[in-house]
């Protein structure tokens, strides 16, 4: 069972993601601030971290600072009423890994929890398999069976990243910012080349197609 961290300083939210979360099958622990959060994560395992992003004694923004520091794979999912762009942004530039406003879904956030707890079993195994196709993280290579391809780091990642979400559509302002960055200033041209070779190298490999979503993005899909 998945260990959940819940760190919200209103015990009415707290107590009621909690209750979600138990009937979903998780097994939630409390906090009512970072302090709290922290002296909980030193004691015991959590498989992943909602956290509140007001709170008192510290915020949400710090306590994700300082949890990256130690557990740095670790899943959060910032929860907060906060709604603009640069607060979002700020999120996910001192590491959380998604973010959601409230007054939050209870069906999306079981929704997202999962995805995050995919993607982080994924990182923690360095490896992706589909069908006969592995992808390893560490060597940055796609196998099947006898043939092997070494891949330029971001064409890996950004495969990786697409097939860790199948039919999930991803904005090329998203793929930029992960791939290369906030600040960078690489443009859809770039993306846009790293896709077609990709698509050019495994134009024969069955198990997936990279498919463009016309004034969106781009997703894959598994076709095994």
């Amino acid at each position: 069972m998945f260990r959940i961290l819940v760190v919200e300083d209103d015990p009415s939210i707290r107590k009621l993601m909690c209750a979600v979360l138990q009937q979903n099958g998780f097994e939630p622990l409390q906090a009512e601030d970072g302090v709290a959060a922290l002296e909980i994560m030193d004691g015991q395992h959590v498989d992943l971290v909602i956290l509140d992003l007001i709170m008192p004694n510290m915020d949400g923004y710090e306590l994700t600072k300082q949890l990256r520091l130690t557990w740095k794979y670790l899943p959060i999912l910032m929860v907060t009423a906060k709604q603009e762009p640069k607060d979002k942004r700020k999120g996910f530039l001192v590491g959380t890994d998604d973010y959601m406003t409230k007054p939050v879904d209870e069906e999306e956030m079981i929704l997202r929890i999962k995805a995050l707890l995919r993607r982080s079993q994924i990182v923690n195994e360095h490896r992706l398999v589909i069908g006969d196709m592995i992808l390893n993280y560490d060597s940055l290579t796609v196998s099947r069976g006898d043939e092997m391809i070494t891949l330029p780091q971001k064409e890996f990642h950004l495969l990786f990243k697409l097939l860790a979400y199948p039919n999930t559509i991803y904005t090329r302002l998203q793929l930029m910012d992960e791939l290369w960055g906030m600040d960078s200033e690489t443009d859809d041209h770039t993306l846009n080349v790293h896709i077609n070779r990709l698509r050019e190298r495994f134009r024969d490999w069955p198990e997936f197609e990279i498919v463009t979503v016309r004034g969106l993005g781009y997703k894959a899909v598994k076709m095994v």
